[in-house]
């Protein structure tokens, strides 16, 4: 796990891999959870039985926001702000959804720092690519360039 402490420690971490989170299931409760939240009931989420037979991947699959809405949690594994008086998601610069994460599989989180651009003197934009891993996959769920912008 990298540590930034200040806006030049991130300056230095440019370019640099920040850390690989610990797996995490994804299992049909909690995809069933995220479509009740958003309500998002699509069948290819929700009905088991129309995903085994009419679906190409066999079986349910994750949203590809459900994805998203965990790299935060995942991404603590990899890297931790200190010293920062506040920090907020920013945006995303890009975000593309590569391979179906199947209800059952395991992800993970790589998390490379790729800018940091100070915004103010105190004030900086990081933009952290984050790369959704499928255990035994050789492609990756999803790749975001996700933007936190942090005061110190």
């Amino acid at each position: 796990m990298k540590v930034i402490a200040s806006i030049d420690d991130a300056m230095r971490l440019v370019g640099h891999e920040l850390g690989v989170s610990s797996w995490k299931e994804i299992d049909q409760a909690r995809i069933d959870t995220f479509a009740d939240v958003t309500e998002d009931h699509q069948w290819i989420h929700v009905d088991a039985d129309r995903a085994a037979s009419d679906s190409p991947y066999g079986a349910t699959v994750a949203h590809g926001f459900l994805l998203l809405s965990l790299i935060p949690k995942l991404s603590k594994d990899n890297y931790v702000v200190q010293n920062a008086k506040m920090g907020v998601n920013y945006g995303l610069n890009k975000v593309r959804f590569i391979a179906a994460v199947t209800a059952g599989s395991r992800i993970r989180i790589r998390s490379e720092l790729i800018d940091a651009a100070k915004v103010a003197d105190n004030v900086v934009n990081l933009t952290v690519r984050h790369t959704i891993e499928i255990d035994g996959s050789d492609k990756p769920a999803a790749v975001a360039d996700l933007i936190a912008r942090y005061v110190f």
